[in-house]
């Protein structure tokens, strides 16, 4: 899924002459959904445009408030065109969006739990799938997209020796394993989310029963077997 957030002084959506939306002081949210994407990443998306910092705070400290910190207002607006490529030529290709049912069921989620995690009567819509006039008064201006939600875990072999040791400050690098592992071995699901500038990466194994498939030592002497998920988190700037 992937967003566009403006911040405005005002905006407003117009369909066929009629005014179907407007707000003041907030947020104007461009939403795409993609064609992998799921009810997951609709609701993290969520959390994050609420939790995006673009005011300054009372004191003059630049961009400590988020839209719920003022008491501002929200108007999502479904657009698909910014999961748009060019990369073969100029015509926009669209194949990384969703088919208009996936679509309208996933941008409804979103902006349903927009309304949850916030208040309903400060958030407004477009209409999907219409040709909508958009006004804007953007103020700064400052815009923002925050990364795309990954969409899906990457799948590596399930060896503890593709992975190097902790370091010492407490991050878990991962070396590239050979291309021969992943054929008839155990894959183990690697799935990562940032949530207020800490990463949580979590590796999820299913491995076939075997003593300590995790490659980690056993806890109180006990043999792991089955299904194990290891969690590690550490700041979001060690990954720039």
């Amino acid at each position: 899924m992937k967003t566009v957030i403006q911040r405005v002084k005002s905006a407003s959506v117009t369909v066929d002459g009629q005014l179907i939306s407007t707000i003041g002081k907030g947020l104007l949210v461009f939403a795409a959904i993609g064609k992998d994407d799921t009810k997951k990443e609709a609701e993290s998306m969520a959390a994050k445009v609420l939790k995006v910092k673009l005011w300054d705070d009372e004191q003059g400290g630049r961009w400590k408030h988020n839209v719920q910190d003022i008491a501002g207002e929200v108007l999502c607006v479904s657009q698909f065109t910014l999961l748009a490529s060019t990369k073969k030529g100029n015509k926009p290709d669209f194949h990384k969006a969703a088919p208009p049912l996936k679509g309208k069921e996933l941008y409804d989620t979103f902006i349903t739990q927009v309304r949850k995690l916030y208040l309903e009567d400060r958030v407004k819509d477009g209409v999907f799938q219409a040709m909508m006039d958009v006004g804007i008064v953007n103020d700064g201006p400052v815009s923002t997209s925050p990364p795309d939600s990954p969409s899906s875990p990457i799948l590596l072999p399930l060896d503890p020796s593709t992975f190097s040791s902790t370091s010492s400050d407490n991050t878990l690098p991962i070396t590239d394993p050979p291309l021969s592992m992943f054929s008839e071995t155990p894959c183990v699901g690697l799935d990562f989310t940032c949530v207020d500038e800490v990463v949580t990466i979590e590796i999820e194994t299913n491995p076939p029963e075997m003593k300590n498939p995790s490659g980690f030592p056993p806890e109180d002497g006990e043999t792991a077997k089955g299904h194990v998920t290891k969690t590690f988190e550490y700041p979001a700037s060690l990954l720039e």
